[in-house]
C-alpha cells in the first residue's frame, strides 16, 4: 500500500570497484547521517552468498518512550506481505487445494466479472478489481476493525476497472481476496498458514501476521518528522490489509525468507518459476527489479509511516532489505546505496545542508512551468514563506534551498536548479534531467 510522488522515473547507477569493508563502513556513516538529519529511522541489512554481511539500525521504535530500535525490532512490512500470500497460493496449488485457473465466482460470485477472473489474474493484478485503498472513503475506516464480509462488501460495490486479463493495474483488493480464499480452502486462519507453511520451515521467529502495535514487545511505531518533531502516524487496523499487507518482520528475517524461497525451502522450483512469470515487471506477488545489469526479484511495501523492500539478485547472489518507520527521503535512493555497498562500489553521501532565502527572492522563481518532454506542468508557488512545487494531478511538496537557485525534495530524490534569466529550471530525478520553461 505504497503511494509516493514520482515525477520522472529511471534507474541510473554507477561506480567503480572499491573495498567492500570501506563501503560498508561508509554505508553505516550514511545511515547515521540520515538519522541525525531526521531523514530516516529504521533497520537495514544485506547478505552475500547466503551470509549476512551488513546489519544497521538507526532511530527509535518508540519516540515517546525514547526506546531505541534494535535488530530484533518488528516493523510492519506492508505489501511485501503479497509475496508471502503468493507463496501460500503456490503451496496450495502444489497440494492440489486450488488451481491457477480456478474462478473467483467459486468463492465470491457477487464481485463484478467474478466468472471471468481467475486466481492467476488476482496474483498478477490483472483482474480489473478496483483498488479499495484508492477511494477517499478508505480514510474513514482504515483504523477500524473490519470483518471479512465487510471487506468483500466494500470491494463488490465498485465497478470493474477493465476486462480481466487485459492489462496490469496494482490493486490491494486482489490480495485481500486471495488471503480470504486461502482461509476458505484450508479452513484455518491466514496467520496459522503463514506460521505452518513459511515461518516454521525457515525457523523465523519475528515474522508473523501483525496486530495492534505494542512497543513493550519491541514493535515499532511509525512517524513523520514535521515542524521539528516526530509525529506518530495513525495505525491501520490489520484486519483490513489481510493478505495484501498485514505482516510484520525484520530486514534480517526478510533476507532469510527471500533466500529460502530461491533455495526451494518453501515451494518447488517450478512453482517459483511460475511466480517469476513477469508481465509489466510483475509476476505472482513479485516485482522484477534491475540493478546495473543484474535482474532481481522481490517486493516493496508501505503502510502508515512504514516503508520496506526486499530483493534477491540470483546472478550476484546478493539479497538486500530495509524496513523504516520514518522517512523524509526517497528510500529507493537508500536501496541503491545499499546495493553499491553490497557489490563493493563507492557512492556519494549527499549534503543535507539547507539555507534560508528571502521571500522576495523566492517570488522571482514562482509561476507555471511546462516541458515538451513530459505530459505534465509544474506550478512553483510560495506557501507560508516556503517554496512549493505541484505537478499536474499530484500533491504539492516543499523545496529546501541549497543555494539561491538550487532546491531539493529528499522524499522523492528531486533536485531543481532554476535559471531565472532564461525563465527555466532543470529538474533532476534518479539521474534524469528535464528542462521546464515558464509559461
Amino acid at each position: 500500500m505504497l503511494k509516493k510522488i514520482l515525477l520522472l522515473s529511471a534507474i541510473g547507477l554507477s561506480g567503480t570497484a572499491f573495498s567492500q569493508h570501506t563501503v560498508k563502513e561508509k554505508l553505516g556513516n550514511y545511515l547515521d547521517s540520515l538519522y541525525l538529519h531526521h531523514k530516516v529511522m529504521g533497520s537495514f541489512a544485506f547478505a552475500d552468498k547466503s551470509q549476512a554481511k551488513f546489519v544497521k539500525v538507526v532511530g527509535f521504535s518508540d519516540v515517546e518512550r525514547q526506546q531505541n530500535a534494535n535488530m530484533n525490532t518488528q516493523y510492519r512490512i506492508g505489501s511485501i506481505s503479497k509475496t508471502f500470500t503468493a507463496v501460500l497460493v503456490m503451496k496450495a496449488v502444489e497440494e492440489k487445494k486450488i488451481s491457477l485457473d480456478r474462478k473467483l465466482s467459486d468463492f465470491y460470485p457477487e464481485i463484478a466479472n467474478a466468472g471471468r477472473i481467475t486466481i492467476e489474474h488476482l496474483l498478477q493484478h490483472r483482474s480489473g478489481i478496483h483498488n479499495l485503498t484508492d477511494e477517499p472513503e478508505y480514510m474513514q475506516y482504515y483504523t477500524k476493525s473490519q470483518k471479512p464480509a465487510d471487506l468483500v462488501g466494500i470491494i463488490k460495490k465498485y465497478a470493474s476497472d477493465f476486462e480481466p486479463g487485459s492489462k496490469f493495474e496494482y490493486s490491494n483488493s486482489n490480495y485481500i481476496l486471495l488471503g480470504l480464499i486461502l482461509e476458505q480452502i484450508y479452513k484455518t486462519s491466514y496467520a496459522e498458514l503463514i506460521s505452518t507453511k513459511v515461518t516454521r520451515p525457515l525457523k523465523l521467529t519475528l515474522t508473523k501476521v501483525g496486530g495492534a502495535i505494542d512497543p513493550s514487545k519491541n514493535q515499532a511505531e511509525s512517524y513523520e518528522y514535521i515542524e521539528g518533531r516526530y509525529r506518530k502516524m495513525p495505525e491501520t487496523d490489520m484486519s483490513i490489509p489481510g493478505g495484501a499487507g498485514n505482516m510484520v518482520s525484520t530486514p534480517s528475517e526478510l533476507l532469510e525468507f527471500i533466500m529460502g524461497l530461491e533455495q526451494g525451502k518453501l515451494i518447488k522450483k517450478a512453482s517459483l518459476d511460475k511466480m517469476k512469470s513477469f508481465e509489466d515487471n510483475y509476476g505472482y506477488g513479485l516485482i522484477k527489479l534491475t540493478y546495473d545489469q543484474s535482474s532481481g526479484f522481490g517486493h516493496n511495501g508501505g503502510i502508515d509511516g512504514f516503508r520496506s523492500a526486499v530483493y534477491y539478485f540470483p546472478d550476484l547472489k546478493i539479497a538486500a532489505s530495509y524496513v523504516v518507520n520514518q522517512s523524509s527521503i526517497d528510500t529507493d535512493e537508500i536501496f541503491d546505496k545499499m546495493m553499491s555497498a553490497a557489490t563493493g562500489k563507492d557512492f556519494t553521501i549527499p549534503s543535507f545542508a539547507v539555507i534560508q532565502i528571502p521571500e522576495a527572492e523566492l517570488q522571482k522563481l514562482t509561476g507555471n512551468y511546462a516541458s515538451p518532454a513530459v505530459p505534465l506542468k509544474i506550478n512553483i508557488f510560495i506557501q507560508d514563506k516556503v517554496l512549493m512545487a505541484q505537478a499536474t494531478g499530484q500533491s504539492a511538496f516543499p523545496l529546501d534551498a541549497t543555494s539561491e537557485t538550487s532546491f531539493k525534495y529528499d522524499m522523492a530524490g528531486i533536485v531543481i536548479n532554476f535559471n531565472p534569466e532564461k525563465k527555466q529550471f532543470d529538474i533532476i530525478q534518479r539521474g534524469v534531467k528535464t528542462t521546464f520553461t515558464k509559461e
